[in-house]
This record gives structure tokens, C-alpha cells and sequence, in this order.
């Protein structure tokens, strides 16, 4: 992991641009803590960092007055990073459903979702490792938003996540509505009641599918880009319950 710049924010949280081997990532800590800090991963969709920061560094800057530690890294073909052509192809074929109003099928869900959840997960992984070996940074460790099916896969395999915060509102394979009865730990899952391009009883059957024993569906009015300030408290308090 290596930091290629530093800066303070104006409420005292520390920003660390990092990369770790061809992937970029941003490390949000607190202004000050008397313990090392339990740390959110943030997931995001695949739009880029540079893009996303906004939405990002306030989701750390809450974070961090609650004394939490954030990070999170740019995923496979987003961003400055390689382009993947089965990926375009995915994303094309799904672009030209939508304007035609057809159903999307299972193949361009699996084609777009599922090659990027396999990257995805193990360089999720590999980021925890170099995260957690900073003195400032302890577990235990949530995750938070993104694409939906990382947050499952994640869930699964990685047994340092305690908890998570998991927004439906993207498309999901089949096969990962297998691997969602595998998960255990305690969920928010947060649903945009309107969102246009999600399909409401697909993210109920999903939430159905959970196996955990705590688990909560917040549902609320509007679309994708609708979802109120004060879900945010929800979740910061919901982290805060179960990584402190």
C-alpha cells in the first residue's frame, strides 16, 4: 500500500490517496481517536472514483465524527483502470434493453455482474489486509454500499466483516441469490420504493433470502438518487451498534 498524497480536511479528518499495486483507493480516518479506529469499507457503483468522490468523502466525513475510520478502492474497469471488452458488451447489450423497454435477461445480468463481482471481492480483500495493518485502524470491520452482489459475495467469504449496509438497487445474478442464504451477519439493507431501474420484488426476494438473524429493510419513497439524509444516521447508528 502506498500513499501518494495526504491532505487535511476542514473538520480535522485525515485523507490518504493510496494504491495498492495498480489499484487507487482514498483512506478517510478521524481527527483524532484514543483507540485504533473500526473501519467501513465503501463500496460505490462503477462510475469511476473521481466521480464518486463527493458522495464518498461525505459518507467518510459522517463516518469519521462518529469515530470511524472509511476507505475505499476504484473497482475492476472503472476509472482509470483497464477497460474490460466483455464488460462494454454487457453494459451495451443492457443500455439497449432499457431504451427498448424489453426485460433484461439472466445472460446480461450474469455477463455484467458476475466477472466483476469475482475481481472485485479478493481486491476488496487484498485492500483489508493493508488497511488493517495500520496502527491507527482495528476491526472490526463493516461494509457499506455499492453493488449489491459485492456486499453478498464479501459477506460470504470474508469472515472479518461483522456487519453490513447493503443498498438494492442493483441488478443481481442468480447465483448469488444462492449465495445470499449463506450470509449471516447483521444487515441494513436500505430500498429506494420507486427506483426505476430496480425491480422492487426481485430486492424483497433477495432480502427474504438472507439468513441472518438480524436483519432490517428500510424502505422509502422515490427513485435510484432519492434516498433521505436521514437514512445515513440510520445506518452510521446501526454500524455503530454492532462495530463498537
Amino acid at each position: 500500500m502506498h500513499v501518494t498524497s495526504e491532505q487535511r480536511l476542514d473538520d480535522g479528518v485525515l485523507e490518504r490517496v493510496f494504491t495498492l499495486g495498480e489499484i487507487p483507493g482514498i483512506l478517510w480516518t478521524p481527527a483524532s481517536a484514543s483507540v485504533p479506529a473500526p473501519l467501513i469499507l465503501l463500496g460505490h457503483p462503477p462510475l469511476g472514483l473521481r466521480k464518486m468522490y463527493p458522495r464518498l468523502v461525505a459518507r467518510a466525513r459522517h463516518s469519521a465524527a462518529e469515530g470511524f475510520a472509511t476507505a475505499t478502492i476504484e473497482l475492476p474497469g472503472s476509472g482509470d483502470r483497464h477497460r474490460w471488452p466483455a464488460a462494454e458488451q454487457a453494459r451495451a447489450d443492457l443500455r439497449r434493453a432499457m431504451e427498448a423497454d424489453e426485460p433484461v435477461s439472466d445472460g446480461i445480468v450474469d455477463a455484467l455482474i458476475l466477472p466483476l463481482v469475482d475481481k472485485a471481492v479478493p481486491e476488496w480483500q487484498a485492500a483489508l489486509d493493508a488497511l488493517l495493518s495500520l496502527p491507527e485502524i482495528g476491526g472490526p470491520v463493516g461494509y457499506s454500499g455499492g453493488v449489491i452482489s459485492i456486499g453478498i459475495r464479501l459477506a460470504v467469504v470474508e469472515p472479518r466483516i461483522s456487519a453490513a449496509v447493503l443498498f438494492a438497487g442493483s441488478f443481481v445474478p442468480r447465483a448469488l441469490f444462492e449465495e445470499a442464504r449463506q450470509v449471516t451477519i447483521p444487515l441494513h439493507v436500505l430500498l429506494q420504493w420507486d427506483d426505476e431501474g430496480n425491480d422492487r420484488q426481485a430486492a424483497l426476494d433477495l432480502f427474504d433470502a438472507f439468513s441472518s438473524k438480524e436483519k432490517s429493510l428500510h424502505a422509502h419513497l422515490g427513485g435510484h438518487t432519492g434516498i433521505p439524509p436521514f437514512a445515513g444516521d440510520a445506518a452510521t447508528q446501526f454500524f455503530t451498534r454492532h462495530l463498537k
